[in-house]
């Protein structure tokens, strides 16, 4: 009987564009995604570096853009997040337990809180028992210290928790720790089909 959930922010409550942010970046010079934006990311997500080194670490990749142009570029990733799916988290944090994991930067989660606003986000982030984001905790998934930490955290039976993230190396991770998964498909499910996956 499943008494917790663990929710992936992006592409499971917020709808993302990640080709979009590709398709700017390409705009002002980028030739291609490389390794180095890979570790420059990661540090970032993980709160390794600051957002200047980040973002000055993307402008020695397309050193004729502005500061300003990388920021509107990383940031177009974010589209909507739909009031429904809100409402439906509401009601389930009236009968499990819920907690929020999610690889992200600062820069993501403050664009999401000004384009939001504060009354949305308070009510999102209140469904929560705890909200975790990579950048602050210093981890991020799939790898499993993640996991651990918050099941230790928070006395979590990973048998008793459902993990739900639409990247299948994230359920993966969380599987082999013996939790339940639900990797959603991304255009095909939404977080509000939960009850016909009849996994809870």
């Amino acid at each position: 009987m499943i008494n917790t959930i663990i929710f992936d922010f992006g592409d499971i409550f917020i709808n993302l564009d990640k080709q979009a942010t590709m398709d700017a970046l390409e705009k002002l010079g980028l030739s291609e995604w490389n390794e180095d934006l890979d570790l420059l990311n990661t540090q970032f997500e993980t709160g390794q570096i600051s957002r200047e080194n980040f973002l000055l670490g993307i402008q020695k990749q397309v050193p004729n853009a502005s500061i300003n142009e990388i920021l509107e570029a990383w940031n177009a990733i974010l589209l909507d997040f739909p009031l429904y799916r809100l409402e439906f988290l509401q009601m389930l944090s009236k009968k499990y337990r819920l907690f929020l994991l999610s690889n992200t930067d600062s820069i993501h989660i403050e664009t999401f809180e000004q384009k939001n606003g504060i009354s949305f986000y308070s009510d999102f982030y209140q469904c929560f028992e705890k909200v975790y984001f990579s950048f602050e905790v210093e981890m991020r998934k799939p790898n499993p210290e993640i996991f651990n930490y918050l099941a230790n955290k928070h006395d979590l039976a990973p048998k008793r928790t459902l993990f739900i993230d639409d990247k299948k190396e994230n359920t993966d991770a969380a599987l082999a720790l013996g939790f339940q998964v639900w990797n959603l498909q991304v255009g095909k499910e939404d977080i509000v089909d939960l009850f016909d996956k009849k996994i809870i």
